[in-house]
């Protein structure tokens, strides 16, 4: 059964920044009255846009995804592939923070429109069989915080319990012999939150790269954000999920010739 909250939320509704709105409108009252009765001649009063929420928001929310963006992305740079694709990572987020400094070939299956500098786009479901031209092609490859969502249906894919599986197959088969995949998912104790993502074991997510790949490089962004890169990986650790309940697993792995 679904708590009321996490229903609000669903339809676009969210309780607490309500609640901190209402009580931020007093404060924008008062503002807007000590501003306006400042203001000049150099300057039309304009439709009012309200915020009320942000009096005491910190300068950016670096969150998970920041933390893993910035991560990968400056483990790309250190290694200079050749050729880097990506599968499914945000255009506005890590594709960005590479098309900085390097070309970037980027697959999804959703559309993409917006032309961007030194970004590539192919619409692809990379839970089908590879084209040909897709297959061993490149010597760096990236899917951060996406193979979670393949089957679930929520980005207008096929339905398939397996999806996940298929699409790491597929991953797996885009890299060259002697080539990179850097790979991101939820970890914490395995389970299903559907349609939003699967949240996968670290154990899980270490043994899909025992036969044929060679880790390279493994961080944890635990539960409050922070990044651990090269963390204690014994039996107990990994069996902890390195202490995460929703955290993100990382992996840059090798595949052996």
């Amino acid at each position: 059964m679904l708590r009321p909250a996490l229903w609000l939320r669903i339809f676009g509704i969210n309780p607490k920044r309500a609640l901190a709105s209402m009580r931020g409108l007093r404060r924008y009252l008062k503002n807007r009255r000590e501003f306006r009765a400042g203001l000049g001649n150099d300057f039309q009063w304009g439709q009012p846009f309200p915020v009320l929420d942000e009096w005491d928001a910190s300068s950016g929310e670096l969150a998970a995804y920041f933390q893993q963006d910035l991560l990968v992305a400056r483990w790309i740079h250190e290694r200079k592939p050749r050729r880097h694709i990506d599968v499914g990572s945000r255009i506005d987020g890590f594709v960005g923070n590479l098309a900085v400094f390097r070309e970037v070939e980027v697959l999804d299956i959703r559309p993409q429109d917006i032309e961007v500098t030194n970004v590539t786009f192919s619409q692809l479901d990379i839970m089908q069989d590879l084209p040909e031209q897709w297959r061993a092609c490149t010597d760096s490859l990236s899917c951060l915080h996406s193979i979670e969502h393949f089957g679930l249906g929520r980005y207008g894919d096929t339905i398939d319990p397996s999806g996940h599986l298929k699409g790491l197959r597929q991953l797996m088969a885009i890299v060259e012999p002697g080539g990179r995949l850097y790979l991101s998912t939820p970890i914490g104790p395995q389970r299903i939150e559907f349609n939003a993502h699967r949240v996968f074991a670290a154990a899980t997510l270490l043994g899909w790269f025992k036969e044929g790949w060679e880790i390279e490089r493994f961080a944890v962004i635990d539960d409050a954000n922070r990044v651990i890169e090269s963390p204690e990986s014994t039996p107990q650790t990994i069996a902890a999920n390195f202490g995460c309940q929703l955290g993100v697993g990382i992996v840059a792995a090798r595949k052996m010739l």
